[in-house]
């Protein structure tokens, strides 16, 4: 959404199409987008950044285990907790950080 025009405005497109996904603010400016399905209800292990200085997303390393139903948590220490459901369903005992 343009701040002075009040309207909203298309950006760049993510490298993956996701849903269930998680969506976390980082202190640089940074939008960390993490795991998710895909349009085949196929999890992802993937993460991505997008930067709304420039309109671009980055693919960064992917992620240990594929996650959907998750949580991302912003910590004090400046980074991201995730944790969450694999793609059955499953519980899952593990989480894991993303440093910034």
């Amino acid at each position: 959404m343009n701040l002075l025009t009040r309207i909203w405005e298309s950006t760049g497109n993510m490298i993956y199409a996701r849903k269930q996904l998680t969506a976390s603010l980082l202190k640089n400016g940074l939008v960390l987008v993490a795991d998710g399905e895909n349009r085949y209800d196929r999890t992802l292990f993937s993460a991505e950044l997008y930067n709304p200085q420039t309109g671009n997303w980055t693919l960064i390393s992917n992620m240990t285990y594929s996650r959907v139903h998750h949580t991302a948590s912003i910590l004090l220490n400046r980074t991201v907790l995730v944790a969450g459901v694999d793609e059955n369903n499953g519980a899952l005992s593990s989480a894991e950080m993303y440093y910034l």
